[in-house]
């Protein structure tokens, strides 16, 4: 049932991830999958979905289902037409509108679940986007669109080859750049939560092992923490992000 999939297409599977992407009602879910036999609530929902937005839906065998969506698929899967990448300029150009301001640069973040997971965030926010380096960052395949719910189908997210020459062209087009750090790494590093944040800004979001990399670390112009009051190590790139970007949020709807 996959022979006719598509490069620009992926796949999402769950009950509540599948049952979002069709309530948003906007043409990103292409057919759905349903195993025969799966019953419950969120089942009978997705049926109903699928029906009011005038998407495909088959019932198959649960083999059939297992090929297309390994894993705990819950009886449901989508296949899902990806929007694709943008181009970098036109990202930058179209962000001065979006209803946060607020691009997001992962320095070679590779784990697809954070990066599903943040532009799930991102999206929900109104955030502008996202940029990612074209090598070592993450695959936006199934595992990123299922922890997205689809967001990723969504949200525009450009690739660059140099991350630290794209940060240039952002600041010569009136970006802020803003890049993270643990509270207390240096003194040069302020709490977000009393920072003077500036739109339009981009978040700098480094790798899960080594941070942000020197060179593109020298782009930016502020480095943010988030304190906190328990000993703990870290938090991941995903929850970072997701205050980082919801405390901007806050400071735009205060403006």
């Amino acid at each position: 049932m996959d022979k006719d999939m598509r490069e620009d297409q992926t796949v999402l599977f769950g009950r509540k991830p599948v049952l979002e992407a069709l309530r948003r009602g906007q043409g990103d879910v292409d057919s759905v999958w349903v195993r025969k036999g799966a019953g419950g609530r969120e089942i009978g929902e997705v049926l109903d979905a699928c029906r009011e937005h005038h998407v495909r839906f088959r019932l198959v065998e649960g083999r059939e289902l297992d090929r297309l969506a390994p894993g705990n698929h819950q009886g449901v899967a989508a296949r899902m037409t990806s929007r694709g990448f943008v181009d970098f300029p036109d990202l930058l150009d179209e962000a001065l509108s979006a209803p946060l301001p607020l691009l997001v640069a992962l320095d070679q973040v590779q784990d697809p679940g954070n990066v599903g997971a943040l532009a799930r965030t991102l999206y929900a926010l109104g955030g502008a986007g996202m940029v990612m380096t074209r090598h070592h960052s993450a695959l936006i395949g199934p595992g990123a669109v299922r922890a997205s719910a689809g967001a990723v189908n969504l949200l525009p997210m450009a690739k660059v080859a140099n991350l630290a020459q794209s940060l240039d062209a952002c600041q010569e087009a009136g970006y802020r750049i803003y890049g993270t750090r643990a509270l207390g790494q240096d003194q040069a590093t302020v709490n977000v939560f009393k920072a003077e944040l500036e739109f339009p800004a981009v978040l700098v979001l480094g790798s899960e092992e080594s941070g942000v990399r020197p060179n593109v670390a020298k782009r930016c112009e502020i480095f943010l923490g988030i304190p906190f009051l328990r000993a703990f190590d870290s938090l991941n790139v995903a929850q970072a992000g997701g205050i980082v970007a919801a405390e901007f949020l806050r400071r735009r709807s205060k403006a």
